[in-house]
């Protein structure tokens, strides 16, 4: 059996994530407080306890969605499980990080640091109100590149996350955006909707986050990952760190193409994907990818248990 682990980006994050691994695992509970500790604050307070528009702010919820991967990672790794059974590591967008940290590309206090300025940067690459995003669901790729360009008129409207085979994501100029969603749906889509997100990512509107993380990347140490990554940009694994560099670099701008990657990882024979971390976004996604393969969640002390039981039961 071939497994995949993958990390969930952005949307994922809820108040109080987390928290019973950092209960039931001292390893956890320590990637909290090297978060805590990289960032000079207690982001692990905010998480546990704070208010979830504070935790859902980019340059928040970026690291607080890392932490809380790799605390799960450290909890099955606690119990015998580690990278060494992935056959491939992935994330969504800020996940990525995710996966790289898992992988021990980055230590996770550098992931943090990084996620900071990278939500950083990419709030403030376009003023609040003069971007948007919008779900397209019901139509392919093809057919809402197509929208996306017929409504740019000049300005940028892009797909930003080819989701899974009926939901693509566009992002770019409000205005741009918005006729898009009108358009679709007068293409088929059954639903066009905005998203509840304070930037456009994904587009070229991010050039300025990409320049800014370009120097935050170029002094920091990344390894080589114990597992292959498949990066969002090319949809296929990469294992070279300077490769890894240019890749976090364009992927700021660049669609998540997390259809296509779970698709590749299928076609490598992987059988089994395990989302660590918050939420079950992604695993919806891979059941309407990848409908033949098996999906765990990894986001609780339970499930670490479920996780093994099935593993032991095997």
């Amino acid at each position: 059996m071939k497994r995949a682990f993958i990390f969930p980006g952005q949307g994922a994050q809820t108040i109080g994530m987390g928290r019973d691994l950092a209960q039931a695992y001292p390893a956890a509970q320590a990637v909290f407080d090297e978060v805590d500790e990289a960032l000079g604050e207690k982001l692990s307070d905010l998480i546990w306890e704070g208010d979830i528009e504070t935790l859902t702010l980019t340059q928040n919820a970026q690291p607080a969605l890392m932490a809380t991967s790799m605390a799960a990672m450290r909890a099955l790794e606690a119990e015998g499980v580690g990278i060494a059974q992935a056959a491939y590591v992935a994330g969504h967008s800020l996940g990525e990080y995710s996966a790289l940290t898992a992988a021990g590309a980055f230590s996770v206090g550098d992931a943090a640091r990084l996620l900071r300025a990278r939500g950083l940067a990419m709030q403030s690459a376009v003023p609040v109100g003069q971007g948007a995003m919008a779900a397209i669901l019901g139509l392919d790729l093809d057919a809402v590149r197509s929208v996306a360009q017929q409504a740019a008129e000049g300005a940028v409207c892009q797909a930003a996350n080819d989701n899974d085979p009926a939901q693509v994501v566009i992002s770019g100029d409000k205005a741009a955006v918005e006729r898009a969603t009108i358009l679709a749906k007068e293409a088929g889509a059954k639903r066009a909707l905005l998203l509840p997100v304070s930037a456009p990512f994904h587009c070229a509107l991010m050039e300025p986050a990409a320049e800014a993380m370009k120097t935050a990347l170029a002094d920091v140490a990344i390894a080589v990952p114990a597992a292959p990554v498949v990066s969002n940009v090319r949809a296929e694994a990469v294992s070279d760190p300077d490769e890894i560099r240019g890749l976090l670099v364009d992927q700021i701008c660049g669609a998540v193409r997390w259809r296509e990657s779970v698709t590749w990882m299928a076609a490598q024979g992987v059988t089994e994907f395990w989302e660590i971390g918050a939420g079950k976004a992604l695993s919806g996604m891979v059941r309407r990818i990848a409908k033949e393969t098996a999906v765990r969640n990894i986001g609780t002390a339970g499930d670490v248990q479920a996780a093994l039981d099935s593993m032991n039961a095997g």
